[in-house]
């Protein structure tokens, strides 16, 4: 008779997962940063929400900093994927810090679509997250500041000059659903109310809740892989959650509870955008050792969405695309897959 801990238990691998294109070129600035003008390069804050990935960077020369303050005169500075305000980009120029910004090309298209509708006069919302970085950095590109938005209640409590003249703006990594109800409260309230369609949101992180959706028909837990300071991760675990599956956020496979699988044979497995995939293929073997497994690939979304690097990196990367090789299609203005 085969017993519980020998059966096999299946495990699906989400499609597509992990490094979206803005954190494989965030990461890949550091590394060519250090490459040519060596340790130490310092990060305003992390360059992506990673414990792993951050720990890496560290180890070969980069130095994470939270204030600007704490970068010595002259040193090489990278600004994180999730963007920074204007004042921290304006201190770093009158300090002459030599800077590369990182931030991811999506979230600049966020700066850039609120400033528009800045420039016009309109009261401009930000539906995000208090405290997060990429809020932060928003709400100090955009002039005259920004009302943010956290739910449905926060929309009843807007207060603008004039409601013909109300536009939105969101934070990239939200749940899509998350943001559509919000929407739609705001086009109840402000009916003239302008702003780009929820399908302007991060094009890898509707791919990775679509994944999500559809590996919780297939599985009876679904394992999310992603720190919990990661925005996108929890939106992951939230979404299945939500559909009735039960769902865990690990930050590494260390973290992972063999009482979780009790009478399930069949798991799905994803990872965040700030996810690297060897963690992934961490937890798969962390698995096998709990029980053997069987790996099936879900089908789905294959990414070819590529960003440009800093005109100043070319020489070591060796293309303007760097590893990530030539995009199928312009990396400068994507559409959601």
């Amino acid at each position: 008779m085969v017993t519980q801990n020998t059966a096999k238990m299946r495990v699906i691998l989400a499609q597509p997962r992990g490094f979206c294109a803005g954190v494989e070129r965030a990461v890949e600035i550091v590394e060519l940063a250090l490459q040519k003008y060596g340790p130490p390069v310092y990060v305003r804050h992390e360059i992506v929400h990673n414990k792993r990935v951050v720990e890496k960077l560290r180890s070969i020369g980069a130095r994470f900093v939270d204030e600007l303050d704490e970068v010595p005169e002259g040193a090489i500075t990278v600004f994180s994927a999730h963007g920074v305000s204007q004042k921290i980009a304006d201190d770093a120029a009158l300090r002459d810090l030599p800077v590369i910004d990182a931030t991811c090309p999506l979230v600049a298209k966020v700066h850039r679509e609120g400033q528009r509708y800045a420039e016009k006069g309109f009261d401009i919302i930000l539906i995000g997250h208090e405290g997060h970085p990429e809020v932060e950095g928003t709400r100090g590109r955009i002039p005259g500041g920004v009302h943010l938005v956290q739910s449905i209640a926060d929309v009843g409590k807007l207060k603008v000059r004039d409601p013909a003249k109300v536009a939105y703006i969101t934070q990239t990594t939200l749940s899509v659903d998350d943001t559509r109800v919000i929407i739609d409260a705001l086009k109840l309230r402000f009916p003239k109310v302008q702003g780009p369609d929820v399908r302007d949101i991060c094009y890898a992180t509707q791919n990775r809740q679509q994944a999500v959706r559809i590996l919780a028909a297939h599985v009876g837990a679904i394992l999310v892989v992603g720190s919990p300071n990661s925005s996108n991760s929890n939106r992951l675990r939230e979404i299945a959650t939500e559909i009735g599956i039960p769902s865990y956020l690990i930050d590494t496979a260390e973290d992972i509870d063999p009482r979780w699988f009790h009478g399930i044979d069949t798991i799905g497995l994803t990872a965040g955008a700030s996810a690297p995939e060897e963690l992934v293929q961490e937890v798969l073997a962390r698995l096998d050792r709990i029980r053997p497994v069987e790996i099936t690939n879900l089908e789905g979304v294959e990414e070819n969405v590529r960003f440009k690097l800093p005109d100043m990196l070319w020489d070591v990367a060796g293309s303007p695309y760097g590893r990530m090789g030539k995009p199928h299609r312009d990396a400068d203005a994507p559409a959601a897959e």
